[in-house]
């Protein structure tokens, strides 16, 4: 091979590695938006978030928890607002208020509920998970649909859920991944701060947060996890 050849080789091999590159940081960009969706992209991705298999697979998550039928239950992370209509159709009296920390978020949970805001049988909210702006002893039911991934200091969080449960209330917590598919390093290398849980990591933490009766359910098939845990 002569030395123009080998020098055009070479510049084609730097200009795949940087289009490959910049590709992996538009993805980057796009999936980060899991973890707190924002401007443009965080649209897109909180419409998503309402349909596809994530629907399936939060009716899959809601048969494995009892729904109050009164009281107050809390989403968090509450996303494009689905997961709010389904509890509120499976109650006949509770009032469901959605928390994130996404203004995104927050704007579409509460247009795709308006008439049970309007109503004063829905409440949306920003707030953090880490302090949430919530009474002791106010639910009789927290859920987390594809959201723990993210959380921050997991432990810490999942005491600050205990603490805005009522005793005996349930935590209900619904992800897509397992953490057993083999697909977690990809995502997680993708999205950063993203942790993919196993179910037994999610058992021990929830443990040492304090709560009792931790039941593990998976769809061996899809890998969908669901825990449900009681505050005792």
């Amino acid at each position: 091979m002569t030395r123009p050849r080998i020098v055009q080789t070479f510049v084609s091999i730097i200009n795949y590695w940087i289009t490959m590159e910049k590709r992996k940081g538009l993805l980057s960009k796009i999936f980060s938006n899991t973890r707190k969706p924002q401007g443009f992209f965080g649209r897109l991705m909180v419409a998503g978030m309402n349909g596809g298999s994530h629907a399936s697979m939060a009716t899959w998550g809601l048969e494995k928890a009892d729904i109050p039928q009164a009281g107050e239950i809390l989403d968090i992370g509450c996303g494009g607002g689905a997961n709010i209509a389904r509890l509120l159709a499976r109650s006949k009296e509770a009032k469901v208020i959605g928390a994130d920390y996404s203004p995104v978020s927050v704007a579409k949970s509460s247009k795709v509920n308006d008439k049970a805001i309007a109503q004063g049988r829905c409440e949306v909210r920003e707030a953090d998970v880490a302090a949430l702006p919530f009474g002791d002893g106010q639910f009789a039911l927290v859920t987390a649909f594809e959201t723990v991934y993210f959380w921050p200091d997991i432990e810490k969080s999942f005491s600050e859920v205990g603490r805005v449960l009522v005793d005996g209330g349930t935590f209900l917590i619904v992800n897509e991944d397992d953490g057993l598919s083999g697909n977690n390093e990809k995502w997680e290398k993708m999205i950063e701060g993203m942790h993919t849980y196993t179910p037994d990591e999610l058992k021990t933490h929830l443990t040492i947060a304090g709560f009792k009766q931790v039941e593990i359910h998976r769809d061996k098939k899809s890998h969908w996890l669901a825990v449900t845990a009681v505050k005792c």
